[in-house]
């Protein structure tokens, strides 16, 4: 039986299965895009899926952000966990759509300031986190800069690993129902492989608030890290600014099938 098609954009999230399982807030986020051949993205994608393409392009994505008040999987009721529930972010991130036609998000890379972040994610999901020194900060004009640097080649001591480096303007213009805006973002989801399995986690939030903005500087190193060279030395085909959302995921369950 050939793979379903993908599922219809939308701005609205389905529901989810199960209800949430944990929390967070996403905070003053750049969405910076660079469209590639679908063939140079397949290979950094879990089994079962294949790349989620408009225009014909696949897209790979460097975005920073903050994330801020997340909760623990098991102790929820509590609320955000002091401290280490809130640090600056930067990933690399693909697209996917598996073959129900459910769409996704695919992590190349996630860098984070917070160790008990880096290990708990390892650890309960199997996600791609290094751990790195950063920072977010707003100049009086507006210009949010966004500094990270991995601490090692795997995250964890000896000499300093890559570097992202991005100042970019947020724009007054509103890009949330344009159609691009809306594939780069409204994603409900994430696929991940994990010990053996290809999953998918979902996640519910509010319509995307999103803006245009302007890219004043750039130096990345995590783009060629993932396996994306070259991708850095040239503008961004899109880049994209939202003040953010309240987020809440549901349980992994199998993607295929």
């Amino acid at each position: 039986m050939p793979p379903a098609e993908p599922a219809p954009l939308s701005r609205t999230a389905p529901p989810m299965p199960g209800g949430a399982l944990h929390e967070q807030d996403w905070q003053s986020l750049t969405f910076l895009h660079w469209r590639v051949e679908p063939a140079v993205v397949a290979p950094y994608l879990p089994p079962g899926t294949r790349p989620d393409v408009f225009d014909g392009s696949a897209w790979v994505g460097l975005i920073p952000f903050r994330l801020a008040n997340a909760t623990a999987p098991v102790f929820r009721p509590l609320g955000p966990i002091p401290y280490a529930g809130t640090f600056p972010e930067i990933n690399v991130r693909l697209y996917s759509v598996d073959e129900t036609g459910r769409r996704g998000v695919v992590f190349s890379s996630l860098e984070s300031s917070r160790l008990a972040a880096v290990t708990a994610a390892h650890v309960l999901f199997g996600l791609p986190y290094r751990w790195a020194r950063m920072s977010i900060s707003t100049s009086a004009s507006g210009v949010i800069s966004y500094r990270s640097e991995r601490r090692g080649a795997h995250g964890f001591g000896g000499r300093t690993g890559p570097h992202s480096r991005i100042d970019v303007q947020p724009l007054d213009t509103d890009l949330s129902h344009d159609p691009l805006a809306v594939f780069l973002t409204a994603r409900w989801g994430l696929h991940i492989a994990r010990r053996g399995r290809t999953l998918f986690i979902p996640n519910q939030h509010d319509p995307w608030e999103v803006r245009a903005a302007r890219l004043d500087f750039l130096d990345d190193e995590l783009l060629a890290a993932a396996g994306f060279p070259r991708l850095a030395s040239r503008a961004p085909d899109s880049v994209l600014f939202s003040p953010g959302v309240h987020t809440a995921f549901g349980r992994a369950y199998p993607a295929l099938g």
